[in-house]
């Protein structure tokens, strides 16, 4: 089997809610390791993550302890960055096996060609503000001058603030299949440059939803929130089914 999650936010919250998520998060990889061919990390399982050569942040033990273990085992771990943990250098591969992609990466599983992607910087031409951020956020001109002159502390509660205002910004925010059309169209645009394309898989709206287009599967990861875990399952045929784990 293959396996695919997303917006676990480990991190966010008061101390009891973080307690909870990442121990729902670490009981569903014991769940999926009996039978994981390989597992894809759809960005932004942690709330916050900037990686200094020498320090990462405190915290996360358990899931980064288990991961190690699951690459240990032979299972591939694939992890593709979002918006709320781009900052990363080489401590997920290095200490817990697992493989960093910077963007989104088409790949063949099953016979069949996947395009992945976490869905945060995708089709938002029209979107200055946040084009300006993301440029700003992805230079690693930046992101060296920030680790030099800040203080991991600081960072750290910079980082928090910054995730914990933009969750609040899209509180009360209905997400719904409407709010996906930009996405959608970026999976279209995926198609015609590679006709081999047959899914694509997104995080990032905290919506689980499936769809076809055109010819193409287009599925959307949920979030991990209020004790229930959101997620994608592939088997050997290449059906792909969204699931739930509480």
């Amino acid at each position: 089997m293959y396996y695919f999650a997303s917006d676990v936010h480990l991190g966010a919250g008061n101390e009891q809610e973080v307690r909870c998520t990442e121990e729902l998060f670490v009981r569903w990889l014991e769940h999926i390791e009996k039978d994981a061919k390989a597992l894809y990390l759809m960005g932004d399982i942690f709330d916050f993550w900037f990686e200094y050569s020498r320090v990462v942040p405190k915290g996360f033990v358990r899931t980064l302890g288990k991961l190690a273990q699951m690459s240990d085992k032979g299972i591939e771990i694939h992890y593709f960055i979002g918006n709320h943990d781009m900052w990363c250098r080489d401590y997920f591969e290095k200490e817990c096996g697992m493989k960093l992609h910077l963007k989104p990466e088409e790949v063949t599983l099953a016979g069949k060609q996947i395009m992945l992607a976490h869905g945060d910087n995708l089709n938002i031409g029209n979107k200055k503000m946040l084009r300006l951020m993301n440029s700003g956020f992805r230079s690693s001109i930046l992101r060296a001058i920030f680790s030099w002159l800040v203080h991991p502390n600081l960072a750290m509660r910079f980082g928090k603030w910054w995730s914990g205002k933009s969750r609040k910004s899209h509180n009360g925010v209905k997400i719904t299949p409407d709010s996906l059309k930009f996405l959608i169209e970026a999976a279209k645009g995926f198609k015609c440059s590679s006709p081999e394309i047959e899914d694509v898989i997104f995080g990032h709206m905290h919506l689980p939803y499936q769809c076809s287009e055109e010819g193409l599967r287009i599925h959307f990861l949920g979030n991990w929130e209020d004790g229930v875990g959101s997620y994608a399952q592939m088997d050997q045929r290449g059906n792909i089914e969204l699931k739930s784990f509480q």
